[in-house]
């Protein structure tokens, strides 16, 4: 079995024993992991740009936008098929993403994470003022069916949509981040000028991984403004870009599937900590992060991820034969 295959196969397993955990879960955490996934989403996108070295904190952008068009579509339109509403969500991301991407590709470090901030927070200011969208308020998002049939109230329904999207990203993401053009993902974060001897752009390079980062970002703002059934200007804002980055460096970039895990921690800390500890849910998400940073530098997804070569050596190898 070769690794495409064995990246199939674990996906689905997985989204199969996700979904018979659903059954016996109650409706709130049914709700919980469903969101999780939503944020697990945009981080799969953070940790593609956190391969190649780059850490944007402006994801909300594309999050949002995901959101607005899809949402907009089920308002305006009546369009409210789960399938139609995700696809939509993960194209506008990633056309937003390519529109942005010449601007900021040729950044590095922390310019690069600023400007895309910058750019975020512009979007937040632009939709808060438009009254025709709901300005700061937003608006409802109906609910969701698939293909002409009603997911149902208990939410186990939009969950295992939601699981076997999930399952499908991070597979995608896995099969890419092992193809030669992943691997120059990684390369460019090693050594930029050995790449460009090499004969590949590191700016193509970002750019690309760019677009991807948003797309997942727009499908995973899609899924959480359903699953919330509203949208408004403050899926843009730089604090939730900072939530995604968060998660992100928590599971780090060795796994595909560690910032679902840390998605679901983070929620999870949010719920019961906001419920008991209101003042203090952040200082023990603080602490925890601090300890991942210390004993975990690679994040928590390295406590199992497969060693690999060094990505520069075998992109190295495929570009000389």
């Amino acid at each position: 079995m070769n690794s495409i295959s064995r990246t199939i196969v674990i996906a689905a397993l997985g989204a199969l024993i996700f979904i018979a955990i659903g059954i016996v879960a109650p409706s709130w955490l049914l709700f919980t992991m469903t969101k999780a996934v939503g944020f697990g989403l945009v981080a799969l996108g953070l940790v593609g740009l956190m391969r190649g070295g780059l850490l944007s904190f402006g994801q909300g952008l594309y999050y949002c936008g995901g959101a607005y068009v899809s949402g907009l579509l089920a308002h305006w339109a009546g369009v409210t098929n789960i399938v139609v509403l995700l696809v939509v969500g993960f194209v506008a991301g990633g056309l937003i993403a390519a529109v942005v991407s010449p601007f900021v590709a040729r950044y590095r470090g922390i310019f690069f994470a600023m400007l895309t901030m910058a750019i975020s927070m512009v979007a937040y200011g632009v939709l808060a003022k438009i009254a025709v969208i709901g300005g700061t308020d937003g608006f409802n998002v109906p609910k969701p069916t698939l293909f002409a049939f009603e997911l149902g109230d208990s939410g186990f329904g939009l969950y295992s949509v939601a699981v076997v999207t999930a399952a499908i990203a991070a597979a995608l993401c896995r099969t890419f981040f092992d193809s030669r053009l992943g691997l120059l993902v990684s390369a460019s974060r090693e050594n930029e000028l050995r790449l460009e001897y090499l004969g590949s752009s590191v700016y193509s390079v970002s750019v690309r991984n760019f677009i991807l980062a948003g797309a997942l970002a727009g499908l995973g703002g899609t899924l959480n403004g359903i699953a919330l059934g509203h949208v408004d200007p403050f899926f843009s804002y730089w604090t939730t870009s900072g939530e995604m980055v968060f998660i992100a460096i928590l599971g780090g970039y060795a796994s595909v599937t560690a910032v679902f895990g840390t998605a679901l921690i983070t929620e999870l800390v949010r719920s019961f900590s906001g419920q008991y500890f209101p003042e203090s849910w952040q200082m023990l998400l603080g602490i925890f992060l601090l300890l991942v940073i210390a004993f975990l530098p690679r994040g928590v997804g390295s406590l199992w991820a497969r060693p690999t070569k060094a990505s520069t050596v075998r992109v190295e190898k495929e570009s000389t034969t």
